[in-house]
């Protein structure tokens, strides 16, 4: 694999250990072009920063050493852990985001993630339900790598997970609305997502079905919780 050395000013100086690495975090650049991406991510003014981008051609361009913290994730929860920076390789995919003219991403550029993916989760032992969206670990604050990126083609390499609905259940369809949001979130505890409470509807809500929609249930993206989230949710904390 062919890594372009592109370095960044914006990390944290002092090395980690490997065994600290244990997530890999997508995200999409969202700015309007690739050459204010890498001005951007390459800046000391901006203190923010990634492991790894890659471009729409395909080229794998590394700015952060692996053992180096990179300033990706930001304020960010997974499971028991926060400000995932510590623990986690950011890899940024070229893309204009959905501020700018969100695009689909290319097939090289994918082709390239998913060699870049299969080398890290080798090499720091990296556990499929540890490779995430940006927007799952802020959901709050984030929307990347959004509804396009493929995320169920990248579990055909064995990257990530993705749930398998088998019968139409009616298991569900007697549930009142409370009582969907509770089993709704509760699953989504089990999974790994944090921001919400599991007992007690917010305004956030929204946004945390969002994030989960984008990632497993990409054609419609609305915030609202119905049957099929609710079986999906259901199915992936049945097989955490």
């Amino acid at each position: 694999m062919n890594l372009i050395p592109l370095k960044s000013h914006s990390f944290s100086k002092k090395p980690r250990n490997k065994g600290n690495i244990k997530f890999l975090i997508i995200h999409y650049t969202g700015m309007q072009s690739m050459r204010a991406s890498i001005k951007r991510l390459a800046s000391i003014k901006h203190k923010v920063s990634c492991h790894y981008l890659i471009s729409r051609a395909g080229k794998i361009f590394q700015m952060v050493e692996d053992n180096k913290v990179a300033w990706h994730a930001g304020k960010s929860k997974w499971g028991n852990l926060e400000n995932l920076n510590n623990n986690s390789i950011g890899i940024e995919l070229v893309n204009n985001g959905h501020k700018f003219g969100y695009q689909q991403f290319s097939g090289s550029q994918i082709n390239a993630l998913v060699k870049l993916c299969i080398k890290l989760k080798k090499k720091y032992k990296i556990k499929n339900r540890f490779i995430l969206g940006h927007s799952d670990i802020a959901p709050l604050r984030k929307s990347d790598p959004g509804e396009k990126f493929p995320w169920f083609e990248l579990k055909k390499k064995k990257i990530g997970i993705w749930y398998s609905l088998n019968k139409k259940s009616s298991l569900f369809k007697k549930l009142s609305d409370k009582k969907i949001r509770k089993i709704f979130f509760k699953n989504l505890h089990k999974i790994g997502y944090r921001y919400f409470n599991k007992e007690k509807a917010s305004k956030s809500d929204k946004l945390i079905i969002k994030s989960f929609q984008r990632r497993f249930r990409q054609e419609k993206v609305n915030g609202k919780i119905d049957l099929e989230c609710l079986k999906i949710s259901n199915n992936l904390a049945k097989n955490h």
